[in-house]
């Protein structure tokens, strides 16, 4: 009885709306119709006031507002099998259409149309209407998208394929429809047309190649028989057309994508050589193989270049850049051998020697880092970085970095002063920049370390608003450590912290174990609890305990997850998953958790990138 009261007084509305308009009608629904609000978006809010929803219904509205309610009136008479109805009212509003323009909603109206049909069953007819978009064709780029996106909009894939295709056919410009056709065959599992239309791409829009390499990922990602079959498609092209190099270039990028630096090595040896490249794509292999931390890779790719001889333009280059990849890995190896740092460093100091302008250069840096961190010898990296800094032609924002540096390797050796004199230059050397900025968070941090916490808090506060994030979030950090970690001017807690974490900067991880172990005795609830298990997670971190870090940093998500450090931790753990037990599922894990516990965190950007990635990519 409702259901029929409810049509009834609809029914009554739609006659309120044939005799007063809309606005009457909104009355009678009892809705509140404000002076600037379009009758469009009354009809709407009327329909979603309808509990009961019916073709009779949705018609008496059509009737008054045709165009707010075809598509869901339209939708309702094929559901409830009014097929003459609906044919008549799509083919009314067809006519009422501007005759011979194809650029109007007629397009729309005859895929309508034949979906209607094609619910009568009466395919031929559907056919019909379809075919007729393909033939107002006319080779107007405009009018062969709009076409598509209806057919892509009604699920018509086929279609849409079949447009493109036709449009190609009339322009005689495959190159220009290439891409979007290969997607379309992706979609439909056509995936051999797909990656022929992608080669053609690449031989007509090799400038191209990032957009491209880009399309693949999505349509390959890491399904090895996709990219094995897309690998013989590419060398079947390399042996038709040789000299194109930007074949060479994605057959390369197939092999990263299948962790064969090996044969990407091979492809990119013989192109080089073919094209009398001077090492130049070998080089631009080598930073790929160190982005992807493939460092035996990069070291190949440079010895290369360094074999083709010294009078090459990119042979020093290459030198260095091998070093490079060597410390990396180094760095990056959870057994560091005193064996390899020695060689390591011996071969730092000699390529130095030979070419002393490289003392202008990063290499200096790390050279300095290698003997300070790494040989325990940071008397010997303040010489090299001295040395740097004296060298003509060092830029002046490499003497600012090389300072800094310096100034951290004098408070290893205990010269805290020198080191707050060397920040302090920089800073006014620097002042505008973010040298600038870093050296004055390097000094305040270096006041927190002796127990200095007001001229620090001081300088904290200015730094919070830093123009360099990084500095920025590290102020704020070590801000609200001091602040809420002195309890009723009792200092001790702290300075025993403070002291532990300058003991962790030089390196004496196990007098600062015994330190924070102190504090946990003598002040077993204080508010510095978890600031000590984040600290107790970087030396397991430091010291490549993964299963360690990632106890201690799980504790802190546990107990106190809603305090400051919460959010780093997951980050920390979701970064111990992908980046050291290359556990792909379970860092998608932390930073989906990261993103839905702590939406205002400083990470979020990354942790949405990073899960984007996890996604789509290769994990090797």
């Amino acid at each position: 009885m409702r259901t029929g009261m409810n049509i009834v007084k609809l029914g009554l509305l739609g006659i309120l709306m044939l005799c007063g308009g809309v606005r009457v009608l909104a009355q009678h629904v009892g809705i509140e119709m404000h002076t600037d609000q379009s009758a469009d978006s009354v009809v709407k809010d009327t329909v979603q006031k309808v509990q009961v929803k019916t073709a009779a219904v949705i018609g008496e509205i059509y009737k008054t507002a045709p165009d707010s309610v075809y598509g869901e009136y339209l939708h309702l008479l094929i559901q409830e099998k009014q097929y003459k109805t609906a044919e008549k009212v799509v083919q009314d509003r067809m006519n009422k259409q501007p005759k011979g323009n194809p650029y109007s909603n007629a397009i729309f109206l005859h895929i309508d149309l034949g979906d209607v049909y094609a619910w009568e069953k009466k395919y031929d007819k559907a056919k019909l209407q379809y075919d007729s978009l393909l033939q107002m064709l006319n080779g107007d780029d405009a009018l062969t998208q709009r076409i598509v996106k209806a057919f892509t909009d009604d699920g018509k894939d086929d279609y849409a394929i079949r447009t493109l295709e036709n449009a190609t056919n009339m322009t005689n410009a495959l190159y220009y429809y290439s891409l979007p056709l290969s997607r379309m065959y992706d979609k439909c599992g056509r995936l051999d047309k797909a990656i022929e239309m992608i080669l053609y791409s690449v031989r007509a829009q090799g400038g191209n190649i990032e957009g491209i390499k880009a399309q693949l990922l999505e349509m390959l990602g890491d399904d090895a028989p996709k990219l094995q079959q897309m690998q013989r498609a590419i060398v079947k092209k390399i042996n038709e057309d040789p000299n194109n190099v930007y074949y060479a270039e994605l057959l390369t990028w197939i092999y990263t994508q299948k962790n064969d630096w090996d044969g990407a090595l091979i492809q990119i040896e013989a192109v080089d050589e073919r094209n009398k490249e001077e090492g130049r794509r070998l080089m631009d292999l080598g930073h790929l193989a160190m982005v992807a931390k493939q460092f035996d890779a990069a070291g190949k790719a440079y010895d290369d270049v360094i074999m083709q001889g010294k009078e090459l333009p990119y042979y020093i280059a290459a030198r260095a850049e091998k070093l490079s990849a060597a410390f990396e890995a180094l760095k990056n190896d959870s057994l560091i051998r005193p064996a390899v740092v020695t060689d390591l460093a011996r071969l730092y100091d000699s390529f130095l020697v030979e070419y002393p302008k490289q003392y202008s250069t990063q290499t200096a840096a790390d050279y300095a880092m290698l003997e300070a961190q790494y040989a325990g010898d940071p008397s010997k990296a303040i010489d090299i970085l001295q040395r740097a800094i004296t060298e003509p032609g060092t830029r002046q924002n490499m003497i600012g970095a090389f300072k800094l540096q310096m100034g951290d390797y004098y408070v290893l050796t205990g010269r805290v002063w020198d080191a707050s004199l060397t920040y302090s230059q920089v800073d006014k050397e620097f002042k505008q920049d973010a040298l600038g900025e870093d050296a004055r968070f390097r000094n305040a941090k270096l006041a927190y370390y002796r127990g200095d916490f007001i001229w620090a808090q001081r300088q904290l506060s200015i730094l919070k608003s830093a123009t360099s994030e990084l500095i920025a979030n590290d102020a704020l950090y070590l801000s609200v450590l001091i602040t809420e970690n002195v309890e009723d001017s009792n200092y001790v807690p702290l300075e025993r912290f403070a002291h532990a974490s300058l003991l962790l900067f030089e390196n004496k991880d196990s007098e600062a174990e015994a330190l924070l172990d102190s504090i946990n005795k003598a002040f077993p609830k204080h508010p510095l609890n978890d600031d000590i298990i984040m600290a107790r997670a970087d030396i397991a971190l430091k010291h490549h305990d993964y299963n360690k870090a990632l106890a201690h940093l799980k504790n802190i998500y546990e107990k106190y997850g809603q305090d400051v450090l919460g959010d780093d931790a997951v980050f920390k753990i979701a970064e111990i998953y992908q980046n050291n037990l290359h556990q792909p599922e379970q860092a998608k894990h932390y930073y989906e958790q990261l993103i839905i516990d702590y939406p205002g965190s400083t990470y979020i950007q990354t942790a949405r990138q990073r899960l984007a990635a996890l996604n789509g990519a290769v994990i090797p």
